[in-house]
């Protein structure tokens, strides 16, 4: 029987970048080609009349392609003669294992050979992509999987429905809705809290109440989390009071108060400038038994700082550690940024001596927040000496740390010092990035020095091989710097 290749679009074989001498869908020139369907949901080829499984299938390929084939899944056939079963087998291993790309070369092998996966692969490969972020190539996975008559679980739509959602992509997800419907998948309550939370996050506060109705509707009554999200959801669209009013509502339907409603609660009043109350309640969630976690206690300390007393929120904040609980450097950046507006340096270092001595992780995050509020108010004027003192403390440098460091001279119009930054970093070789030389050219724009930000400018324009859309942001940024308001210091053209 002679076979042609057709070249789907939506073979997931071709979305994949495999050639197109595999092929995913065989046509009989004079006819259909017969498929018999096995229990394990494969499609064996029938090729001269004869079902072909195993590497013989592939016999009119190139030996380079035999060979490749063959070395790539040796390991895990043991010798045996690859079937069906075998690559669905190694499919799903490879997808437990984290391996998607070799689940993906084993999807493409088998397809070449006219294999079909069966449910369980094709459920792996959907939520083993969808972690990795490659959602595209899930839904692929997933138009494939219902093409190819078999019904998706709840818990694959759910999966594939959490990664849009999760990357913005909203009518992708709505695709997944409408396959659901159409396949009558019934969607459990995961399913409508996916939903919210996107809806709560996105501050679409009509869509979020239109999933609660559909919740309802479908016997699914609200939990701590909905209600949770319904409170955080009025409070980022200015209706704190109404969200606070939620609390009774939800005493009134008899769901007992859990530590993720208090946060939501204590964080409402917080941001909205109801201190006392937001106290009344920390107090009374720990009369509750409730221990408070590290979001209890941001939003706490976030709000005294801006609201209170700094003392107090101090207070706070070594009663978190002595709970053991670790700072969030968010709020260590709060905290000291406060005490470097009033100058109160001592108690800067006496703050970072005490989480020292309660076991403070080698953390490069809370050194940056140091040097950056440090650098700010000009408590230290030579770059060598804070490397050196950062190395001392066993601090890694990575790149970020240099821009920080270079950007609180930068700053000031600390020129030199910023230079000797960028020396410093190529020493310990850390390649300069464009973040490093922006800073550069601030420093000297800030300074005055337009002569020497524009060589700078001209040596990155050089350096950088293509107009990526990156370095394009930037070189409307630095020129944005880099101009007057009557006039551009860059040559005729430059500016326009």
């Amino acid at each position: 029987m002679q076979v042609m290749v057709s070249g789907s679009a939506l073979s997931v074989s071709f979305v994949h970048g495999v050639s197109q001498r595999f092929p995913v869908s065989l046509k009989s020139i004079n006819g259909d080609v017969k498929r018999q369907k096995a229990s394990s949901l494969c499609y064996p080829i029938q090729h001269n009349g004869v079902e072909g499984i195993g590497l013989s299938m592939v016999d009119s390929f190139s030996n380079n392609t035999v060979n490749s084939m063959s070395e790539q899944s040796k390991d895990f056939v043991d010798g045996k003669e690859l079937s069906c079963e075998l690559y669905n087998d190694s499919i799903r291993k490879f997808c437990k294992g984290g391996d998607i790309d070799k689940a993906m070369t084993f999807l493409s092998q088998m397809e070449a050979l006219g294999f079909r996966p069966n449910s369980l692969s094709y459920s792996c490969l959907i939520t083993t992509l969808g972690s990795a972020s490659r959602t595209l190539e899930a839904e692929a996975i997933f138009e494939e999987m219902v093409l190819s008559g078999i019904k998706p679980r709840l818990k694959v739509c759910n999966d594939l429905l959490k990664g849009f959602l999760r990357k913005g992509l909203l009518k992708h997800a709505d695709k997944v809705l409408a396959a659901m419907d159409q396949l009558c998948i019934r969607k459990n309550r995961e399913s409508y809290e996916i939903l919210l939370d996107y809806h709560v996050h996105a501050g679409r506060l009509k869509d979020t109440w239109s999933v609660i109705a559909k919740m309802r509707r479908e016997g699914f009554q609200p939990n701590s989390f909905v209600y949770s999200k319904i409170i955080g959801i009025y409070r980022d669209n200015g209706m704190w009071k109404k969200a606070i009013g939620i609390v009774e509502e939800i005493r009134e339907m008899g769901v007992s108060l859990d530590k993720q409603i208090y946060n939501s609660v204590i964080d409402t009043l917080g941001k909205y400038g109801e201190l006392e109350a937001a106290l009344e309640v920390f107090e009374k969630m720990q009369q509750e038994g409730i221990r408070p976690d590290i979001m209890t206690w941001n939003s706490l300390i976030r709000c005294t700082c801006k609201f209170g007393d700094l003392s107090y929120a101090l207070e706070l904040f070594t009663k978190m550690q002595e709970e053991g609980l670790y700072p969030d450097p968010k709020i260590f950046l709060t905290i000291i940024s406060r005490l470097g507006e009033q100058g109160k340096w001592n108690m800067i270092k006496e703050v970072f001596e005490n989480m020292k001595c309660r076991g403070l992780r080698k953390s490069g995050v809370i050194y940056a927040v140091l040097v950056d509020i440090y650098g700010q108010y000009g408590r230290f004027q030579n770059a060598e000496e804070c490397i050196n003192g950062l190395k001392s403390e066993g601090v890694e440098l990575s790149a970020s740390m240099f821009c920080v460091l270079a950007n609180t001279y930068a700053q000031q119009g600390l020129c030199e010092q910023t230079v000797k930054v960028l020396q410093l970093m190529e020493a310990d070789g850390v390649e300069p990035n464009l973040i490093m030389l922006n800073v550069l050219i601030n420093a000297f724009g800030i300074a005055g020095r337009h002569l020497e930000a524009l060589s700078v400018y001209q040596h990155i324009k050089e350096s950088v091989g293509h107009w990526n859309s990156s370095f394009n942001s930037f070189s409307r940024y630095s020129l944005s710097l880099l101009s007057t308001n009557d006039s551009c210091i860059f040559p005729e053209g430059y500016c326009s």
